[in-house]
């Protein structure tokens, strides 16, 4: 390819309830690796629909140098899905197999093509995202969250791709799955715009793109550069307000100053001019000639003081805030020492292989502890918890659970219905509060107005996790322990943030999985469980043990 690009001239996007996403925005990226961040809603995610021609802009136009290839951030695969279906080879390896076995039809040839060393390059590409030796045949639901994560980066990467369109691709990898995923960038020579919130991941770009409604503004290095460029223009805007503030103070005291002058010269002139023996005709004309010079001088004022005033308000509008997001928690602390779950001997067995050791795993949780559970991909926490919350269905063991509510907040966000609308949804999960309490409670969590009557299906990877938050802490009743499997990955800084401040004030009881050791350390667990080899393995955590 003699040129490798994609460019986006004037597009503008809404939503069908009118909701807008872009307005005019414009775009010129050639063979770099650009990190493309923006708060959650800001549009990433669609951005890259757009550019990927998923979706269709309402004016603007897209074009791409180059063979394109696009990873979203949920994978429309169904679980029966195989490997060989995903990575699209399904036709070829039979064809393959069908000639290798002597059969010569032409039509077999023809659908091989050139890819007669296609098995090496998947092997090799497999292996390059650490998926080696995976059986074509397997099941996606017999993979974990991570791994289909990194076999959907195979399958684009084995079509060869000039142009890479990648929407969270570290979503659900384990430490080994990132730096796998690192080394893809780092190789990358062609066109790249990663949406990341992973800001170990933002540093192996070449320049960072933070996404606005009309405007994309290009930082060049990784995150590390953005962030000290932000922070120089923040440091930069409140230095302007604060002078600015001082100006229109200066030119209010001079406006009024000028009035009183003004004000003064025409009392003096008022008693003066009866003894100075001017006409009446001629004091008047001098008095209205006084009062226009003194409104005129006014009028200058009064401009200088809405001059001072506009330029503090552009930098002001420079000033970044932070969303009012509220996330506290209903009270829900369990007793002290009470039982919420008991298994022993915990097991799965999946395609005549079991997923833990022979003897099974054996988990007490008592209230209120917090428990950070880490592993690789694959090794079985995300079955775990749903052992936990008895929706594993394969699961066998010696089970006991508590009588209070357990709420599992899946990797997948698949909790909710995509077709209906945020408040449609929060109702089913809050049928005894009433529709104000309901509005206010979703508020709370940054769905207000309009944006409470989006479907799910069209909210971007945070905004979903907040509804599906917002849902599962306030049902009714409100659970006593909870389950959250890879909470972080679609959150950007801030809300992280604030997600970390919520689990920290929860009452009750907490298991997490996540591959965000910074965000394991926030929560402060009590007690970390690490699953290797098919066993738990226990050490003390940093937070405080339960009173």
């Amino acid at each position: 390819m003699s040129e490798v690009f994609v460019r986006a001239q004037r597009l503008c996007f809404s939503w069908p309830d009118g909701t807008p996403v872009f307005d005019a925005l414009s775009l010129n990226l050639g063979p770099v690796r650009t990190g493309l961040v923006a708060p959650n809603g800001a549009g990433k995610s669609t951005l890259l629909r757009l550019l990927a021609g998923v979706l269709t802009p309402q004016s603007g136009t897209v074009a791409v140098g180059g063979r394109l290839a696009y990873l979203p951030q949920h994978l429309p695969l169904s679980a029966d899905t195989t490997v060989a279906e995903v990575l699209g080879v399904s036709r070829t390896l039979d064809a393959l197999s069908a000639i290798a076995g002597g059969a010569v039809d032409p039509a077999l040839f023809e659908q091989v093509g050139e890819d007669w060393d296609l098995q090496e390059r998947l092997g090799a590409g497999l292996a390059r995202v650490g998926l080696d030796g995976l059986a074509m045949q397997r099941r996606l639901d017999s993979l974990s969250g991570g791994e289909v994560m990194a076999l959907g980066l195979a399958a684009q990467l084995l079509r060869r791709p000039d142009v890479l369109l990648l929407d969270e691709p570290s979503n659900n990898l384990d430490r080994r799955g990132r730096q796998r995923l690192m080394a893809v960038l780092d190789d990358w020579r062609g066109c790249l715009v990663v949406a990341s919130h992973d800001r170990g991941l933002l540093e192996h770009v070449d320049q960072v793109a933070e996404l606005e409604p009309s405007t994309l503004g290009l930082h060049g290095g990784g995150f590390a550069h953005y962030r000290d460029a932000v922070d120089a223009e923040q440091a930069a805007a409140e230095q302007d307000v604060r002078q600015l503030r001082r100006a229109v103070a200066r030119e209010k005291q001079q406006r009024q100053a000028a009035r009183e002058r003004a004000e003064r010269r025409a009392g003096n002139a008022r008693r003066t001019l009866p003894d100075a023996g001017i006409p009446r005709i001629a004091a008047g004309t001098l008095k209205r000639a006084a009062q226009v010079s003194a409104g005129r001088a006014d009028d200058v004022h009064a401009s200088r003081v809405e001059a001072a005033r506009a330029q503090m308000r552009e930098a002001a509008s420079r000033l970044r805030e932070a969303p009012d997001l509220d996330l506290s928690l209903p009270a829900t602390r369990p007793g002290a020492g009470q039982v919420l779950f008991h298994g022993r001997g915990l097991q799965v067995v999946r395609d005549g292989r079991t997923l833990y050791a022979a003897a099974g795993l054996d988990l007490d949780i008592r209230g209120p502890q917090r428990i950070a559970l880490t592993g690789g991909n694959g090794c079985g926490k995300s079955t775990l918890l749903r052992i936990i919350a008895g929706l594993e269905a394969d699961a066998t063991g010696e089970v006991r659970r508590h009588t209070g509510r357990t709420a599992l907040l899946s990797q997948r966000l698949d909790l909710l219905d995509p077709a209906r609308s945020v408040a449609a949804n929060f109702v089913d999960f809050t049928p005894d509060t009433s529709p104000t309490q309901r509005a206010n409670l979703l508020a709370r969590w940054l769905f207000r107005g309009a944006r409470q009557q989006l479907p799910v299906g069209a909210l971007s990877g945070g905004e979903r996790l907040r509804a599906v938050l917002a849902c599962v802490l306030h049902a009714q009743p409100a659970p006593q322990l909870l389950l959250l499997d890879e909470p972080t990955n679609n959150l950007d800084l801030a809300t992280t943030a604030e997600l970390e401040a919520a689990l920290r004030a929860y009452q009750g009881a907490l298991v997490v999985v996540s591959h965000d050791a910074d965000f394991l350390a926030a929560v402060e667990p009590y007690r970390r469980l690490a699953l290797v080899d098919g066993r738990l393995q226990e050490r003390a955590g940093t937070g405080t043990p339960p009173a």
